[in-house]
């Protein structure tokens, strides 16, 4: 945008990041739905700005704190603190305007998992480094007695993950919405670990040293089992309408890795409480509030058929959601 508004100026000059009187030079990002983020040229530094919307850009209406903004920024120092460099950077900070700048990684040496994954390019390797840097996240942050305080942010986990996908997808689909409400209830209780919220291949960047995680907006102390479903679901349904061996393996390598790292608490609760989540999730990406927007009709329905079966047969492991998924 050539004239950004002048609290977005101001911000840069107040955080040293333009000289006084520098606009900058302002190009927006395409990516998520709830956030505008920029690309910022100046005379000082190139990074990004990133502010909170309080609607999201989605067909339903869908309304979330913006506050949200300052517990993604928190997020990146812990992690930044626990696995340098599996965060962009963090720059300054100001939470009365929602706004914070972070590092800038240019795509010619970030590419975007998402993007990877299209061209058939599933590198279980990859995967598994990205379960084992979850797992370390975790681990790290189950130990740390200044975090559940720290983002005690129940109110927007369950504006941002517990109602649009779990609890939408239980009123729309009365058949399963007594073990949706189950595992709503059992998430949203759980608290063990700092929790990510939108581990998703368009929050991956495939960086040069490892993967770099994105847009941890919804941070929370609370269940690790959905970061872990959150992503398997991705890879998934993936797996399913691509058709590709190596994108199950993908999957399998990164449920392995993250749950060979699982110390904080009993491994096998753990991943059952992900198993029960992976199919409520892949149904709440056909009719939750944020659909997938690679869905034909004739995927959207048969993956519905798949997760609902999958829902019903309560599964115990990963292994065995998956397989469930990608039946039928």
């Amino acid at each position: 945008m050539r004239d950004p508004a002048p609290d977005l100026v101001q911000f840069l000059v107040e955080q040293g990041l333009a000289q006084r009187g520098e606009a900058g030079n302002w190009t927006p990002l395409a990516g998520g739905v709830s956030s505008d983020i920029w690309r910022v040229e100046t005379s000082v530094a190139n990074f990004c700005v990133k502010r909170a919307l309080a609607k999201l850009k989605v067909a339903s209406d869908w309304q979330a704190p913006v506050d949200r903004n300052a517990y993604e920024w928190a997020y990146m120092e812990v992690v930044s603190e626990i696995a340098p460099g599996a965060v962009p950077r963090p720059l300054a900070h100001d939470p009365g305007k929602g706004l914070f700048a972070m590092a800038w990684l240019p795509p010619q040496s970030h590419r975007l998992w998402k993007s990877a994954l299209f061209e058939g390019e599933a590198d279980a390797r990859f995967a598994a480094a990205l379960g084992a840097l979850i797992a370390r996240i975790h681990a790290a942050s189950a130990r740390d007695l200044s975090l559940p305080g720290r983002f005690a942010t129940d109110t927007n986990f369950h504006a941002l993950r517990i109602d649009p996908y779990l609890l939408e997808t239980a009123r729309r689909h009365l058949d399963v919405a007594p073990a949706l409400r189950e595992i709503a209830a059992r998430t949203a209780a759980t608290r063990h670990a700092l929790v990510h919220g939108d581990v998703s291949p368009k929050n991956i960047l495939i960086g040069p040293h490892g993967p770099v995680l994105l847009d941890a907006e919804v941070a929370w102390f609370g269940d690790p089992a959905f970061d872990l479903a959150f992503c398997a679901n991705h890879l998934a349904i993936k797996a399913r309408i691509l058709g590709a061996r190596s994108l199950r393996e993908a999957h399998d390598a990164f449920a392995g890795a993250y749950l060979a790292g699982v110390d904080w608490e009993d491994a096998v609760a753990l991943e059952r409480r992900a198993a029960a989540l992976l199919p409520a999730l892949a149904l709440a990406r056909v009719d939750g509030k944020s659909p997938l927007e690679y869905l034909d009709d004739g995927q959207s329905r048969s993956l519905r058929a798949a997760a609902k079966a999958a829902i019903a047969a309560n599964p115990l492991r990963l292994s065995d959601a998956c397989e469930l998924l990608l039946a039928g």
